[in-house]
């Protein structure tokens, strides 16, 4: 697949103009050079395969929703043995894109100019500019998060490592200094 930017290893780019109300099935796949430029920018020892399922479809009236399953397969070093790990990712995930400057991508405020975002709730939409969105950069983002960021092998353990809590450390009192104290 070919993309215009250097800096997206792996790109599928959409005609905003070309999507209809009723959603369009895409199955797209990363080919050899797109896996390497993937295992580089997620810092993996690489990445065997990247696919994802897509629907692509309207969404309100100005809007584009990206909504699909990714999965990749990849290799980590473990971080006690630095052996390499296996590990698969399978993922669904949704998007929903917006053109700059639309009523829908502003985030809800109160009167205080304050934003009001809600963690739990949908993740606000994403803006573009343009008459295109890049569905293969979405379906990356979302893969690397699924990524292990402490990856270990099967088994392995930290050996004479003693984790400390913090649970016994109390702060003396501003008293117990004044305990020794004499007055003379």
């Amino acid at each position: 697949m070919k993309h215009d930017r250097d800096d997206v290893p792996f790109s599928y780019q959409v005609k905003v103009g070309h999507i209809s109300a009723n959603p369009v099935e895409v199955h797209i796949e990363a080919d050899d050079s797109e896996l390497k430029a993937l295992a580089e920018a997620w810092s993996v020892a690489s990445v065997d395969g990247l696919r994802a399922d897509l629907q692509i479809g309207r969404w309100k009236r100005d809007g584009v929703r990206v909504k699909g399953r990714v999965q990749a397969k990849i290799v980590q070093s473990c971080v006690v043995t630095l052996e390499p790990v296996e590990a698969a990712i399978d993922e669904s995930f949704e998007q929903i894109f917006v053109p700059e400057g639309s009523k829908l991508a502003r985030q809800p405020g109160n009167d205080a100019g304050e934003m009001l975002l809600d963690p739990d709730g949908p993740d606000l939409p994403e803006t573009f500019v343009g008459d295109t969105i890049d569905a293969g950069e979405v379906v990356a983002e979302f893969a690397a998060l699924a990524i292990d960021p402490y990856p270990r092998k099967e088994g392995i353990a930290f050996a004479g490592h003693i984790e400390d809590s913090g649970e016994n450390d109390k702060k003396p009192s501003a008293f117990a200094a004044l305990k020794d104290w004499k007055k003379d």
